[in-house]
């Protein structure tokens, strides 16, 4: 058919499987294996669904107010989005024109080339060294931006903030993007170098620590030009993307900082716990600072693992491509959970 010829092709992101069994083990999408905030369950106990009939605020105003003051930076160098996805697809689409590559690592979130072909943005992928770790002198070269997720998935690699200081320092000419979805367990935020790097642009979600991967809220922190320029893009897109229920969410979230402490701290005991025990079963890892560990085991293969866990109703995610074929990320759940799922790994080996 003629009009085929003019159809954007893309080859989509593909997310972990989402079973929906009784009784299942859901670890392989990352989420929070506890609830929102109480005030999260408040306010959908309080909300009045009426006004639901009038439009939300397209600047999401109160969410920006509550991160502004959470992260101690100005309410003009937040920008809110529906999910870090969201977020971040509008940050290549901003900043990634210049025709010259952008530069990302080759094992990393796998949505980045495909936002990079949906956008006609040309890329190289860098490749981590042996330990899967970046080597920053890579990234001394003409680009036309960076994006780097820190901790990395599906790795968990944390690189200290002081390499990605080089590397952003490095690079005053192109937007540098530091996508941290998974900084609250373990790593250090590159925020405190917006006071020092107008070219840094930090991305984050509540989908992992603050346990709202449901409602899709994602936020970016940079300077106020590079959020006045995400906030043109936004509005010549879509000016109400944010729903009234979700910023009022997405604000207790943020408020209840015990709880936020409290739940985060639970997932890394729980991670460093099943680390110790993954390794006397026999599986090697490095040493993530994210909520889920990136394992291979010394004799067993991952498929195979993969096919069995799924066939006892525990989902893990596998990934089939060059390099890390022979390693499972397993999202941290409960301390129930990961006994059941060292159990059946016993079982299996």
């Amino acid at each position: 058919m003629s009009w085929e010829e003019n159809v954007r092709r893309a080859v989509p992101y593909v997310p972990g499987e989402q079973p929906d069994k009784p009784n299942m083990i859901k670890l392989n999408t990352n989420e929070c294996p506890y609830p929102p905030a109480p005030g999260v369950r408040r306010v959908l106990e309080e909300f009045d669904p009426d006004t639901l009939r009038l439009y939300p605020d397209p600047q999401a105003g109160e969410l920006v107010r509550a991160l502004a003051q959470y992260y101690q930076v100005e309410d003009s160098q937040v920008f809110v989005g529906v999910g870090s996805d969201d977020v971040l697809a509008m940050a290549f689409l901003t900043f990634f024109n210049s025709g010259k590559p952008i530069l990302f690592p080759d094992i990393t979130y796998s949505f980045y080339d495909v936002w990079a072909q949906l956008f006609r943005i040309p890329y190289q992928t860098l490749p981590l060294d042996g330990e899967f770790r970046i080597r920053r002198e890579d990234y001394r070269r003409e680009n036309g931006g960076i994006v780097i997720p820190n901790p990395n998935a599906p790795t968990g690699i944390f690189e200290p903030v002081a390499v990605m200081e080089e590397i952003i320092r490095d690079n005053p000419d192109s937007v540098v993007i530091v996508d941290e979805a998974y900084v609250d367990f373990g790593g250090e935020s590159c925020i405190p170098l917006l006071k020092k790097y107008d070219n840094l642009l930090v991305v984050q979600t509540f989908s992992k620590s603050r346990a709202m991967a449901g409602c899709r809220i994602g936020f970016a922190l940079g300077n106020p030009k590079l959020i006045g320029y995400l906030n043109d893009a936004k509005f010549s897109f879509n000016s109400y993307t944010m729903n009234r229920l979700t910023i009022r969410l997405g604000v207790e979230a943020v408020r209840d900082r015990v709880y936020f402490r409290e739940t985060v701290g639970k997932v890394i005991a729980t991670r460093e716990r099943v680390k110790d025990e993954l390794a006397a079963l026999g599986f090697t890892f490095p040493d993530s600072r994210a909520n889920f560990i990136f394992a291979r085991h010394r004799q067993a293969p991952a498929k195979e693992i993969f096919s069995y866990l799924k066939s006892q109703d525990i989902y893990v995610r596998y990934f089939d491509r060059p390099r890390i074929s022979d390693y499972l990320r397993i999202t941290v759940g409960t301390d129930r959970e990961m006994e059941a799922l060292t159990g059946t790994l016993r079982k299996f080996l």
